[in-house]
């Protein structure tokens, strides 16, 4: 049940057995069904989500009310809006369940006692957070060079199977592009 995240976990720090079991003991285990919204602008961000199986989004309603997905997070991807979990603030973006989704979750107070009891959690959650800002700067710096062929490519090698899971409105509203628009780019790709 733990393969996944103790795996993810081992991509950046080794750890023990006895440090093994002790994460698997603060884990919370939560299965939520598809269009579950986790997060809500306007609330507090409590958990940080590990996606073990299903796929969640991160997205943002703008003012007229057009949904933007940040970012999709199928297995072995974390989740959360970060800035309303580290800083406990209200959260400007929502989580919500593409899918029924199996999920590992932490609080920040799991979180912090976790980094005081096994130092090398601050580590692996360092390397988490900057590969999440390394993600967020290349997703910036594509969506103002590339065309929208170009950004659709990109998301087929970034989420390999994503498009066969998903509605068509979400990569279009990750893309920055009408659903129309992309169902007729795919038909002139042969996609």
């Amino acid at each position: 049940m733990y393969d996944l995240i103790l795996s993810n976990f081992a991509m950046h720090i080794k750890l023990s057995a006895e440090e093994e079991q002790y994460v698997v003991a603060k884990i919370k285990h939560k299965t939520v069904t598809k269009r579950t919204t986790l997060l809500s602008p306007g609330e507090v961000n409590r958990y940080i989500y590990f996606v073990n199986k299903g796929c969640l989004r991160v997205f943002y309603t703008d003012k007229n009310g057009l949904e933007h997905n940040l970012n999709f997070c199928p297995e072995n991807w974390w989740a959360c809006d970060i800035v309303s979990f580290f800083k406990e603030r209200p959260a400007v973006n929502a989580i919500q369940a593409l899918e029924d989704t199996e999920l590992f979750c932490f609080s920040f107070s799991q979180i912090e006692e976790i980094f005081n009891d096994i130092p090398k959690f601050q580590r692996f959650f360092l390397v988490l957070t900057q590969n999440g800002y390394d993600l967020l700067q290349r997703r910036i710096t594509y969506n103002l060079s590339l065309t929208a062929q170009e950004r659709y490519m990109r998301f087929r090698k970034q989420y390999p199977g994503l498009e066969q899971r998903i509605a068509q409105k979400h990569i279009a509203a990750f893309l920055g592009i009408t659903p129309a628009f992309l169902s007729m780019m795919r038909k002139e790709k042969g996609i």
